[in-house]
């Protein structure tokens, strides 16, 4: 992650919250694009943009329903983007541009291969599932539009597995309240363990894929 990046994400819930001072309606906003920003860069986390809205509903400066909405939007419009991205960039320069800008997005260059491989296993229930994946909620769009998905069937799993994400974290941290920022400290161990659950399933398919060649 570059200064430039680190800062702004620093600076991102000192500036949501002076929004919502000024005006709910432009917290609301802000909650909406720093979600959008998210998905698009994922370095942003929703580990902590999430759990600052539950904590500014807690505190009465927001609503529920609204802040859920708002945060839901910018998931899904982020989600939409990378599914544009699929469908219209060809693979190989994709390919190519992940492997280059990829490191300071905290992602591998086997990233997009990864999650091709995983959409063409699990389909649909990955759109779902992968939502709620630190790591994977990015990429998992790309696949889906790589294959030529249909968009209505992608947004409707893309609204349901985002919907989960964000009312659990905006809940956390209502719940919470001045401890809000513990939530990403909880996620962060929680998040290694799923990418090395995944990382040990992805082995094994490998190696049963190996026995299975020499037996044949």
């Amino acid at each position: 992650m570059t200064n430039a990046l680190q800062q702004f994400v620093e600076a991102l819930p000192d500036l949501i919250r002076s929004g919502v001072e000024a005006d709910p309606r432009l917290g609301y906003l802000l909650l909406a694009v720093a979600m959008l920003l998210e998905n698009v860069v994922p370095p942003i986390p929703s580990e902590v943009i999430l759990p600052l809205g539950g904590f500014l509903v807690q505190q009465g400066q927001l609503r529920m329903l609204p802040a859920v909405l708002a945060c839901l939007l910018g998931t899904v419009l982020g989600a939409w983007f990378w599914y544009g991205v699929g469908r219209l960039v060809n693979l190989e320069r994709l390919e190519g541009w992940i492997a280059a800008q990829g490191p300071w997005l905290g992602l591998g260059p086997g990233a997009l291969t990864t999650s091709r491989e995983w959409f063409a296993r699990r389909g649909t229930a990955l759109i779902f599932w992968g939502r709620m994946v630190p790591g994977v909620r990015t990429l998992i769009s790309v696949p889906a539009g790589l294959e030529r998905m249909p968009q209505l069937p992608f947004l409707a799993w893309t609204i349901a597995g985002s919907l989960l994400w964000v009312v659990a974290l905006t809940l956390a941290g209502r719940l919470l309240g001045a401890g809000y920022g513990q939530v990403v400290n909880w996620l962060g161990p929680v998040a290694q363990g799923v990418k090395g659950a995944l990382g040990l399933g992805a082995l094994a398919v490998v190696l049963v894929a190996l026995l299975r060649r020499r037996r044949a």
